[in-house]
């Protein structure tokens, strides 16, 4: 390997632009010898965030976004617009890099300049972390509101009915970050971020940030109730149903929705005795059946059930599965009448282990929102919109301009490895900025089918 290749001049303070750069020589090629230098300018490795960046123009949910913050800085020493470093950080976490840390690295990425607006160096690490620190309640609330905008904007005429899947999941805090609490469950201090998706088409309605413990019913109900109302005003006539496993089971939200028609729920519902006195003919049945023939038994039923802090009597459907395990005994709630208890059980409350927990993997396993390095409380909430809106472009971008590919149906993983992750050199022209992609790649025909739509798109 050859020594570098600074001289004594460089050592006596010759800036480094003027200095050769290392060179690294490799295992020999045909008898060749093998070169490699650090020498290539304005390239980068996430040549897919152009088609992000194309998506975030057509919805314009980065600019909605830092519409929502006030901009107190002195404009006469400011480098990054607020919009500039919400489009940077935003691009990054789709592409992989989730920590503000990696804006030093990725401050010349050419692609992300492009997708930034700037052709200038991006913000750094500590320009970043201001940002992060900088939105009061308010204008969180401000870009909360933005996210189900743009869900309710996603519609071109009001749905029949929706499914607002809605769970929580650990964020694993460390020190003492403000609100983030011990959890006996997960036996550590997290954070409980809450997930709403649309069930059927996997849209995010919005995420909160909630301190580390579970949610009472009460504080449950106040967001859901806040929600439904405000869907309720663009959609009037839509049936919107809550879904959720049992701590969702308000019995302040199933009293409210009592006698609205436009709002159903299916949740689960922790047994008792009472409840599986009620049942009682169906698990004897069940094992009665079991022990006769040896085959696994699987019954449903439903019955009219009131908890003595219900306003009203709700339906029931307990499932029943007898086998060599022994019998597992398990129950629902909804005030959806017409479905058989089968179907409610089945189709309704079990989709929701695809629809909820699938997503949430996505949000936080791909795009890493559990990373909640702040201290403080309202930078990590913001720091989770970030990856929000990264899940909006990924998402939006899988649905809408990879339809008909096998990439509609692929993981957000899967998009960042085949389609984000492509190599891209960016030259910023006086007249022009000039784009080169390699000539043969895997995820070529997905690319050219993506620009063809976008031009199409900008007419």
């Amino acid at each position: 390997m050859n020594k570098n290749t600074f001289s004594s001049e460089d050592k006596q303070g010759i800036s480094p632009k003027n200095v050769n750069p290392a060179l690294f020589n490799l295992s020999e090629f045909n008898k060749k010898p093998v070169e490699v230098r650090f020498t290539l300018d304005e390239t980068s490795s996430d040549g897919g965030l152009l088609l992000l960046n194309e998506i975030d123009n057509q919805i314009g949910l980065c600019e909605k976004l830092s519409q929502c913050i006030e901009d107190h800085r002195h404009q006469s020493y400011v480098r990054h617009s607020i919009g500039s470093m919400i489009r940077q950080r935003t691009m990054q976490i789709a592409a992989g890099y989730e920590d503000a840390n990696d804006c030093n690295f990725l401050k010349d990425d050419g692609i992300i300049k492009l997708c930034s607006q700037s052709d200038k160096p991006l913000a750094t690490q500590p320009t970043m972390c201001r940002l992060e620190n900088q939105p009061k309640s308010t204008e969180l609330y401000k870009m909360a509101k933005v996210f189900v905008d743009h869900f309710i904007g996603s519609y071109t005429g009001a749905p029949r009915f929706i499914i607002l899947d809605c769970d929580d999941t650990s964020a694993l805090a460390y020190g003492q970050q403000e609100l983030a609490l011990f959890n006996t469950y997960y036996g550590d201090h997290c954070f409980m971020p809450l997930h709403i998706y649309e069930g059927v088409s996997g849209k995010l309605v919005t995420t909160i940030l909630k301190p580390g413990r579970r949610s009472k019913s009460v504080n449950v109900f106040a967001i859901l109730k806040r929600l439904v109302n405000y869907l309720h005003q663009y959609w009037p006539d839509t049936l919107i149903i809550l879904r959720g496993d049992g701590h969702f089971c308000s019995k302040e939200f199933m009293d409210w929705s009592h006698n609205d028609q436009a709002t159903g729920f299916i949740t689960g519902l922790t047994g008792n005795k009472t409840l599986n006195k009620l049942a009682k003919v169906t698990i004897e049945s069940a094992e009665r059946e079991f022990k006769q023939y040896g085959k696994p038994v699987k019954r449903y039923h439903s019955f009219q059930y009131k908890a003595g802090t219900w306003g009203h009597p709700q339906r029931v459907v307990v499932k029943v599965e007898a086998n060599s395990f022994g019998t597992n005994v398990r129950y629902i709630t909804s005030n959806l009448k017409v479905v058989r208890a089968k179907a409610l059980y089945e189709q309704g409350y079990c989709a929701r282990g695809a629809a909820s927990e699938l997503r949430i993997k996505e949000h936080k396993t791909y795009l890493l929102s559990d990373r909640m390095s702040c201290n403080s409380f309202m930078a990590n909430q913001f720091r989770l919109f970030l990856h929000s809106a990264a899940y909006v472009l990924i998402h939006t971008l899988q649905t809408e301009m990879l339809k008909g590919t096998k990439y509609c149906k692929a993981t957000m993983k899967t998009i960042q490895l085949k389609i984000i992750k492509v190599a891209a050199k960016v030259n910023f022209m006086k007249t022009k900025v000039k784009i080169e992609l390699p000539k043969e790649f895997l995820t070529a025909p997905e690319f050219k089918k993506c620009f063809n739509m976008f031009e199409v798109l900008r007419i």
